[in-house]
């Protein structure tokens, strides 16, 4: 019994002021007043232990939100030094159409990237509001609440690492893209190629011309393997051939007619043992007169400083490397079609 109630308890029973009925009321009263006060002491020492192990859950868990945090702020750096340095080549690689690609492509990744960057940055300030409210709930001993929250935070943690590692794919295609060709081949997914270059190709544009728009559709065969290409040197092609795809449609857009609704369709077809990659618009088409000029060095039908006539050029040269053809359907006033065939092996 508690030392204090003790010597209360010894007190009655010495007392010969008080009737045996009042001493049996005090004493049965002294007991139970013991009884809480042990159940008291209990509850206390059990809290006690849980905010010790709720503290140092508490602590591990903002050292490793400290962590995501830093990394996540070097990854930031290292896009922003990525960004500066492909702003810094592209003055240096206006005249070479292999490099002028990126320039293509820059504004697309840009949009591709900024949506994986506002969730890591919404994800990470509401994991910091629910700390805050996870510290006010542990002073509160309200421990069913702090592991509410705390579940809360590590599906937010695990949504800060699925954005953070889509941001950092991004990333790694769009140095892989910067990189001078090796013109090794490797294993690829043709469908996915042509699908993520009409994508940036597109966001690009758009980034440049808010008033752009086109349909854009895609017919993939979906019987395709992947195929042994170079894939920056395909992917260059293609995405050559769809930036004049909407050149053309924007062209024939710009020229008002009436009904006209631009489009720019892609498409792969397996044809025994070669692929056809299909790049098609529903622009002015080719005239006659420079249709057998379009493979021709330097050859450019876009007003000067909006193209270096080598984009056909170095394409040509590319699908040949690669045993392929390319060649060109058009029809004035209806569109073009470029088709370009692979041999799968």
């Amino acid at each position: 019994m508690n030392q204090n109630l003790q010597h209360i308890l010894n007190l009655v029973n010495e007392s010969t002021h008080l009737k045996e009925e009042d001493k049996t009321t005090m004493i049965s009263a002294l007991k139970k007043a013991d009884k809480d006060l042990l159940i008291s002491e209990f509850k206390l020492e059990r809290t006690e232990k849980v905010k010790r192990t709720t503290a140092i859950l508490l602590e591990e868990t903002i050292e490793e939100l400290e962590q995501k945090r830093k990394a996540i702020e070097d990854s930031n750096e290292v896009l922003q030094q990525t960004l500066s340095n492909l702003k810094a080549a592209q003055s240096q690689l206006i005249q070479s159409e292999k490099m002028a690609s990126l320039g293509e492509l820059t504004a697309g990744i840009a949009h591709e990237i900024q949506n994986p960057l506002n969730f890591v940055n919404n994800f990470s300030e509401v994991s910091k509001e629910l700390l805050d409210e996870m510290l006010e709930e542990i002073q509160n001993g309200d421990m069913e609440e702090v592991n509410a929250i705390a579940q809360d935070v590590i599906q937010n943690l695990e949504k800060i690492n699925h954005h953070g590692k889509r941001a950092d794919g991004i990333v790694k295609g769009m140095l892989q893209h910067s990189r001078t060709s090796s013109g090794e081949k490797e294993a690829t997914d043709i469908n996915v190629l042509v699908d993520e270059y009409l994508r940036l190709a597109y966001h690009g544009l758009r980034a440049k011309d808010k008033s752009f728009n086109a349909a854009l559709e895609t017919q993939f065969d979906d019987s395709i393997k992947q195929i042994s290409i170079a894939p920056q040197d395909i992917g260059r092609v293609v995405l050559n051939l769809i930036t004049n795809a909407f050149y053309a449609v924007n062209e024939k857009k710009n020229s008002q007619i009436e009904g006209y609704e631009p489009k720019v369709t892609a498409e792969t077809i397996k044809i025994k043992d070669n692929i056809q990659i299909q790049v098609s618009d529903n622009g002015n088409g080719i005239p006659k007169k420079i249709l057998e000029k379009v493979f021709q060095p330097f050859f450019t039908t876009k007003p000067t400083g909006q193209g270096t006539g080598l984009g056909l050029s170095l394409s040509y040269d590319i699908i040949k490397a690669h045993g392929g053809d390319i060649k060109v359907n058009t029809k004035v006033n209806d569109g073009t079609t470029f088709i370009i065939t692979l041999p799968i092996s």
